[in-house]
């Protein structure tokens, strides 16, 4: 039998309950054929399935001292994290699984992630900033990525070098990750139609949104609730505006569930 991969995510403090956690395991054992373990970092176990591996958060490693946990998912650059090993897929807990995951760890690469500007529309006055631009273009977004245990430990280690320094330069931690990787020449991505938005690829635009539910584009995987609104806000049948509709979303209800 082929070692299994890794499928980790992490949930600390209060904003997400368990379902969450549940429902992720759920699509992704919908969606993955090769065997895997399923793994949740957290500080609260209660009510979780028993397939899934529940393991203390990883410790970032601050100075002491300095308590910012707001970057805490670059512990998991960590030269040892547990006892994991080999091929991993880092989800956040705000996403569906609609499709096919095994193409996640096929797909050539040291590093994959989402292209952030992906998952958003265009920026048309960020060009007046060439420079920032171009940075702002190359970021991934740390919702989904895929890289191997250990291999990456540049990225923490930079980070602790100057943890005041990279909140300083850089407004959150998916842009600091993507500077060391892209200055080690590891910075890849996913193909576009994988990963995409619920409010930029899934709901029509404007005055459409009143015509047309909802809908998964062809190709997608993972649907993400990047920005506004929120999936929970969606699942309760919240989430419009007078600009944006957001109609029948009983895909979505069978694709987060158990």
């Amino acid at each position: 039998m082929p070692t299994p991969v890794n499928v980790i995510c992490m949930k600390w403090g209060k904003l997400y309950g368990p379902e969450y956690v549940n429902f992720l395991r759920a699509g992704v054992g919908r969606h993955l054929r090769r065997p895997f373990r399923f793994v949740c970092f957290t500080d609260d176990a209660a009510d979780l399935r028993d397939d899934i591996q529940v393991l203390p958060l990883p410790e970032l490693g601050l100075p002491k001292g300095q308590g910012d946990l707001r970057w805490r998912k670059l512990a998991v650059f960590r030269r040892q994290l547990h006892d994991l090993q080999g091929p991993t897929l880092f989800l956040d807990l705000d996403l569906v699984v609609v499709g096919p995951l095994d193409d996640f760890f096929d797909l050539p690469g040291r590093f994959l992630i989402i292209r952030d500007d992906d998952l958003f529309r265009a920026k048309p006055l960020r060009r007046l900033n060439p420079a920032r631009d171009r940075f702002l273009h190359s970021v991934g977004n740390s919702s989904v990525f895929r890289f191997e245990i250990g291999q990456h430990t540049y990225i923490l280690d930079a980070y602790l070098a100057d943890p005041k320094g990279a909140a300083e330069r850089y407004e959150i931690s998916q842009q600091f990750q993507s500077a060391q990787l892209a200055a080690h020449g590891d910075l890849a991505y996913w193909p576009s139609d994988w990963c995409v938005s619920f409010k930029n690829a899934c709901v029509p635009r404007g005055w459409k949104s009143y015509l047309a539910d909802p809908a998964v584009p062809a190709g997608a995987r993972i649907v993400v609730f990047a920005g506004t609104p929120k999936m929970s806000d969606v699942l309760a049948g919240g989430g419009h505006t007078w600009y944006r509709r957001i109609g029948d979303v009983r895909w979505l209800h069978q694709a987060w569930s158990a």
